[in-house]
């Protein structure tokens, strides 16, 4: 996919979109830093070496042990919400073909769901840890 969506420079806008949001949005942009440029670079490496492109995410940081490096962070079914929300908008105004869209916005809703680390009480709002998906 790296190759068919234009390479790095698709990665790049589509973070870019994405974190653009979060920069407005008062549920996310709590839980991180004051200054985006880090993590705008980590993810749209780490989603270019995931999609097929350099492993320079790898080269420079590691295994990307998704859950433990968001461990730290309180991650509900509202911040997964949120989350999925921003990036499925940032997919949706990228310039992929529709089944590469797809393709992103299934990764990122299994991604998003796997990282929830905070689980509301059992008959409290937002209870429903799959509300997205459905």
């Amino acid at each position: 996919m790296y190759e068919r969506v234009g390479g790095e420079g698709f990665f790049v806008d589509l973070v870019n979109r994405f974190y653009d949001g979060v920069e407005h949005e008062p549920l996310l942009r709590p839980l991180y830093p004051a200054d985006l440029a880090g993590p705008r670079r980590h993810l749209a490496m780490f989603l270019a070496q995931y999609w097929g492109g350099p492993q320079r995410y790898n080269e420079q940081r590691g295994h990307p042990r998704l859950r433990m490096r968001h461990a730290p962070f309180a991650i509900g079914p509202a911040e997964r919400d949120a989350w999925l929300r921003l990036m499925r908008a940032s997919v949706d105004a990228s310039r992929a073909a529709e089944p590469d869209k797809e393709a992103l916005r299934s990764y990122f809703a299994t991604a998003a769901a796997s990282l929830i680390n905070r689980f509301p009480e059992p008959g409290t709002l937002g209870a429903s840890p799959l509300s997205v998906l459905e």
